[in-house]
């Protein structure tokens, strides 16, 4: 499992019971997780006393109880990077903590390739790969479907200090974006996806990973330089297991482009245990 343990302001305090005990900077949420079916390691405090706490529903999705936010949101650091959290609907906080290690390794195959690289991050949420392949030295095309997202991006590109580095926010659908891109010739030396299990895009497109992650793969390949650099694709649906990412890599870009796959499950290492939690899957292609 590759594990992001690099972070200071945020801890998986302990996990059990279907929950997580996070610390994010001064505040302690307790949120669902799946995963977590055995019983938490510790007595902690903070179990009984969150700042706020995520109660799903019967019915579907849930709610929050804000016992003591300091405010409605906050700020966490990264290395360098630096990100509004904020308790959203469906349990988010607008940060996935465990990609961290793709963020890390993305900025460390950048830096490595001693030249101008450009990046495509696809579904691209509020933009933790994006400032990462940023800082360190790429040009970034961020492209997500919903517009509120894209502007927590710009929002933390400016905390960062990176407003003014060469990046493109666009609000598209993906796949639709990627059509337009393929059509214009357009090149990029790296892409991140991190397709959703299933969504909609701002005119009504309806997207299903288990149909579309295939042909949406087959569209990047398309959109690669003469001299690619990687290819990351994060999956979070519960069905698929790491190696349908790396299947995937290696069937549509070995073949042509040479280079190594790999593939893990990603994710945090529990304070309570020492133990990793499995928060998801990460494939990745990596020209050699």
């Amino acid at each position: 499992m590759w594990v992001s343990n690099n972070w200071q302001d945020y801890a998986l305090l302990d996990c059990g019971n279907g929950q997580r005990l996070e610390r994010w900077g001064k505040v302690h949420l307790v949120r669902p997780d799946p995963q977590a079916i055995w019983q938490p390691a510790l007595q902690h405090p903070r179990w009984q006393q969150p700042d706020a706490r995520y109660f799903r529903s019967k019915e579907g999705g849930g709610h929050w109880e804000r016992y003591s936010l300091p405010a409605e949101q906050w700020q966490i650091n990264y290395r360098e990077l630096s990100f509004n959290v904020k308790p959203m609907n469906f349990k988010h906080t607008g940060i996935f903590p465990e990609q961290a290690v793709n963020w890390d390794t993305a900025a460390s195959l950048i830096k490595g390739a001693n030249r101008p690289v450009s990046v495509l991050n696809l579904f691209a949420y509020t933009g933790g790969a994006t400032l990462a392949a940023a800082a360190a030295g790429a040009s970034v095309c961020h492209v997500d479907a919903a517009r509120g997202m894209v502007s927590w991006a710009r929002e933390n590109a400016a905390l960062s200090g990176l407003a003014e580095k060469p990046i493109r926010w666009i609000v598209d659908d993906c796949v639709t974006f990627l059509r337009r891109e393929i059509k214009r010739g357009k090149k990029y030396d790296a892409v991140i996806m991190d397709p959703p299990s299933y969504g909609r895009g701002p005119t009504g497109e309806v997207w299903k990973i288990e149909e579309g992650l295939f042909p949406l793969i087959s569209l990047v390949k398309e959109v690669l330089s003469d001299d690619p650099l990687f290819v990351f694709v994060n999956l979070y649906s519960g069905g698929l297991a790491p190696s349908v990412g790396g299947y995937m890599l290696g069937r549509l870009l070995c073949p042509e482009l040479g280079g190594t796959v790999a593939c893990d499950e990603i994710g945090l290492s529990v304070e309570g245990t020492g133990l990793p939690l499995p928060c998801g899957a990460t494939a990745r292609w990596i020209r050699t």
